[in-house]
């Protein structure tokens, strides 16, 4: 299986059309048709569902699609890599990240390193600690900033400074925004969503045998979109402090949860890993900045 073959497939897959695709790669329709079909033959699967019009992946084709995705992903940061073996006054690495306002010192630190390294290109990948992880595990990603204590038998950690406090992001007109913290009191019955990593890891630490009394109406997974659906009506939104803009002007408030529930943020990469020489370099500039 070349990896050629595996950028054509992705290719129709995304265009869904094989002359569209032939056109964006520059060969002939019928080299890249003929391509394929010894792609599915030498599988044994087909790949797509043909019409007139239109290609769509088979389950075969899907499963075929994120395998090729996470390949290539891997073939083009390796090349990345050995192209910046004799280049280190620059380079690219990629960082999976956290939602969180202390964000903030990743950002101070790339800040001062590219005054050091001016052709340096960071790539970030937001989500929770589980995508970010696997991505991370794969090679996909060279380090990962996460709100939940880390693996240590999997990988090697920074502590970054300070911790998220969570609380309540609200409309103003409501009743609770005349408080200034709330209880576990205050939320029971209330509609509530949050990610489902805090549902798992961090209300239990807070409420302990009373997590299966709150009313967790839904889930988001970023902050931003929570405060959306809060200005809509939904509900209410259990995040981190700073995340949302709760200005007069965007008709919501902020109110801390007490006991106070702290969340502290990790830099993790794996045990053993090999970076490149910049990754190398930036990591060094983490532990000076977080020693």
């Amino acid at each position: 299986m070349e990896i050629r073959i595996l950028r054509y497939f992705l290719e129709i897959a995304r265009e869904e059309n094989m002359t569209r695709a032939a056109e964006r790669l520059h060969i002939s329709q019928p080299s890249l048709s003929k391509e394929i079909r010894k792609l599915e033959d030498e599988l044994g699967h087909t790949l797509f569902v043909r019409t007139n019009k239109s290609m769509h992946l088979t389950d075969e084709g899907m499963l075929l699609r994120k395998r090729a995705e996470d390949i290539l992903a891997m073939v083009d940061k390796t090349a990345e890599e050995f192209s910046q073996l004799d280049n280190i006054i620059g380079g690219e690495i990629r960082i999976g990240c956290a939602e969180s306002y202390l964000i903030k010192y990743l950002a101070r630190s790339i800040r001062d390193f590219k005054e050091q390294y001016p052709n340096f290109v960071f790539h970030i990948f937001s989500g929770d600690t589980e995508p970010v992880a696997e991505r991370l595990d794969r090679g996909i990603l060279d380090l990962a900033v996460i709100v939940e204590t880390p693996n240590l038998s999997k990988y090697n950690y920074l502590s970054v400074p300070e911790s998220d406090k969570w609380g309540l992001v609200m409309l103003r007109d409501s009743p609770l925004a005349q408080k200034e913290s709330l209880t576990f009191d205050d939320l029971y019955g209330l509609p509530l969503f949050c990610s489902e990593q805090s549902i798992r890891v961090d209300f239990p630490r807070w409420c302990g045998d009373n997590m299966g009394k709150l009313n967790f109406a839904g889930t988001v997974n970023l902050a931003y979109n929570g405060s959306v659906f809060v200005k809509e009506g939904l509900g209410y939104l259990l995040t981190f402090e700073h995340l949302i803009d709760t200005s007069e002007e965007s008709g919501l408030c902020f109110r801390p949860i007490t006991p106070t529930l702290e969340t502290n943020m990790y830099i993790i990469w794996k045990k053993y890993q090999v970076f490149s020489p910049i990754a190398e370099l930036f990591l060094k500039k983490l532990r000076e900045d977080y020693a």
